[in-house]
């Protein structure tokens, strides 16, 4: 109940209240009466502001719906789309992706749906990393552009009423960043400790024995310093000193920056990294003697103290929104870091990306898993967010991870049939849905022969690794086709020209070998298309409110074929129904008996059952 609808409704009890007891007063002017009836008066006002009230605290905690949807902030009515600004267009033929390559496909982006693009790291940087190593916070990479290039994109960008999402990159920065170089000067500087030093352990090797995310150990020796520097990934990216403030002073100061030249949000990388426990080794968790980084810091007690001030001093009063990649994070941790009380709006947390991976520094020890395993990561993400009025982004690939129709799907699936079950997944569940470039497309992994092939220093690694830890060639390079993040940074193909439309000049990456069919020429002129479906979800969001504002339940739990659950507001009903596997799969009608068919990947749809992978959306007027 809204405080307008509360007063209107008491107004009206009172007014017919009054000219009750008015009525009975003229027939009977006994004041024993009139107490009576102004006691009565008095309770159903007592009731109806309990009424209120306990009104406002269901809105509050149910933990199944939201606010109406003009109460929904733009981020969340979003679609979102991450643009792996390396692979998506190259402008100038130098073989690499650019700013002004974004800014000349704003029309495509806008006509897919698309109002909120998220970059990854543009800044000036060695590429150690592709662009996550940062040497300087305030400049463009030559290589992608200038300031100026910048800041057309940001204009043209708002006459379509794009938003544009940033990547910060504040857990580490690129050893070539001058805060570094000074660091790395001496013990004394200004500088000194804004970066996290030991001292060799007693045997004169690293301080304890982590082993970083990217292999091998997290320490790197500075002959000048006679100290180790701590790197939760590369190296060349050495993790940031965050117990020191003025590190936070000069962090903040790069998000305003941004914030002032018209940036409407942040991606923060690695951020449950920032916070480190004391410095001390622990038990081994393969022969090489180490454990991994990731077990030893992430999510560390604290780290909240940190996040609330970047809150506070970056976002409060500001119309933009934050989103932290928030491996580390459990689901029922979720309530700490969303919503009202947490620290950002949204938080990418990884359970569902990382299901096969009871170790994510073991690519090598895969695992199976079970349709009902998935749902209940995505029911229990859910359930802790809503729980604190909070909101969730619905991803199944970033440029980290595999495509997702290689990872959640058998390695046969028809690649058409399971990028839209996959799609209505993603574009039907509460949240906001982040599309990575050419998942829109119906992007699958790739398979290349060799590790040579491979450019993601991270795959490089886990194959050694894989190696070292016994397996032969064959079984490294399975960890390598099913995981490398190279898998999702190939060239974005554009049509079937030469270097399918990318560049001019030589990829810094190879392409698809089906760019001559799988493009967004190719896709937006065929009707039946997983490009065409996208566009298909992306307009049924807007013009059905519960797809959007909608509580979420499931149905069917423990179908180990369906995924299904419904989405729902005080109008409508829409029922979405997921055949996730290879073979018929039959449902209980009743759940969609009244509803009318809105969308289906089958021309011979029927209810009660479902082809291998068919996705169905139903709708039902309350």
């Amino acid at each position: 109940m809204t405080k307008k609808t509360d007063f209107f409704k008491i107004i009206t009890v009172l007014k017919a209240a009054r000219c009750y007891t008015i009525l009975h007063i003229n027939k009977d002017k006994d004041m024993k009466f009139i107490k009576t009836h102004q006691m009565i008066i008095l309770l159903l006002l007592i009731l109806l502001l309990l009424v209120a009230c306990t009104d406002k605290q269901n809105n509050a905690t149910n933990t199944n719906s939201t606010s109406e949807e003009e109460q929904l902030k733009w981020w969340q009515k979003a679609i979102a789309y991450e643009i792996y600004i390396r692979s998506f267009k190259d402008t100038n033929g130098d073989g690499i992706g650019d700013l002004n390559g974004i800014t000349s496909e704003l029309d495509y982006l806008n006509s897919i749906g698309v109002n909120t693009i998220w970059i990854t790291p543009c800044y000036a940087s060695p590429q150690a990393d592709n662009g996550y190593d940062v040497a300087d916070y305030y400049r463009i990479a030559p290589e992608y552009g200038t300031m100026d290039d910048m800041d057309n994109l940001i204009a043209e960008a708002n006459k379509y009423d794009i938003k544009i999402v940033m990547d910060l990159v504040f857990n580490h920065t690129s050893d070539e960043n001058e805060w570094f170089k000074t660091s790395r000067s001496s013990k004394d500087n200004d500088k000194s400790d804004w970066y996290i030093w030991a001292d060799p352990a007693q045997d004169g090797k690293a301080p304890t024995n982590w082993r970083s995310i990217f292999g091998g150990s997290a320490w790197e020796y500075d002959e000048n310093r006679k100290q180790y520097y701590l790197h939760t990934f590369l190296k060349e990216q050495p993790d940031l000193n965050w117990e020191n403030p003025e590190v936070r002073k000069a962090l903040i100061d790069v998000a305003n920056f941004w914030i002032n030249k018209g940036i409407d949000g942040f991606r923060l990388d690695a951020i449950t990294y920032i916070k480190k426990p004391d410095l001390l080794s622990s038990t081994p968790d393969a022969d090489d003697g180490m454990v991994g980084i990731h077990s030893m810091t992430a999510n560390t007690d604290g780290i909240l103290d940190f996040l609330h001030q970047f809150k506070n001093e970056v976002q409060v009063g500001k119309d933009i929104f934050t989103i932290g990649e928030a491996n580390g994070v459990t689901a029922k941790e979720l309530p700490q870091w969303v919503g009202e009380d947490g620290v950002f709006d949204m938080v990418f947390e990884f359970s569902h990306v990382t299901i096969d991976l009871p170790d994510e520094s073991k690519w090598y020890q895969r695992r199976e898993w079970t349709l009902p395993e998935l749902k209940n990561i995505f029911l229990n993400s859910q359930n802790n967010t809503i729980m604190v009025n909070g909101w969730y982004p619905i991803f199944l690939e970033n440029h980290d991870q595999p495509r997702s129709i290689s990872h959640f799907l058998p390695e046969d699936t028809d690649r058409i049939a399971g990028g839209k079950a996959l799609a209505t997944l993603m574009m039907t569940m509460r949240g906001t849905p982040f599309i990575m470039q050419g998942q829109e497309l119906g992007y699958i992994n790739v398979d290349w022969p060799s590790i040579d092939y491979y450019k993601d220093i991270s795959t490089i690694n886990h194959y050694k690794f894989a190696l070292e830890m016994g397996c032969n060639e064959q079984e490294a390079m399975e960890a390598v086709h099913h995981f490398s993040r190279d898998n999702s940074r190939t060239p974005m193909q554009w049509d079937d020209s030469l270097n399918a439309g990318f560049t001019s000049g030589e990829p810094w990456i190879s392409l698809y070998d089906d760019y001559k069919t799988c493009n967004v020429k190719a896709e937006m002129s065929d009707p039946d298309s997983v490009l065409n479906w996208y566009i298909k979800l992306a307009k049924l969001r807007n013009e059905h409110d519960e797809l959007i504002e909608g509580d979420y339940s499931e149905l069917f739990h423990d179908d180990k074929q369906i995924f299904a659950y419904t989405r729902s507001n005080k109008n409508k009903t829409a029922t979405i129904l997921i055949n996730m596997s290879d073979e018929n799969a039959s449902y209980d009608i009743s759940c969609v008996d009244k509803g009318t068919l809105l969308l289906s990947t089958n021309s011979n749809n029927q209810k009660g059952l479902l082809a291998p992978y068919e996705a169905v959306i139903y709708e039902e007027t309350k």
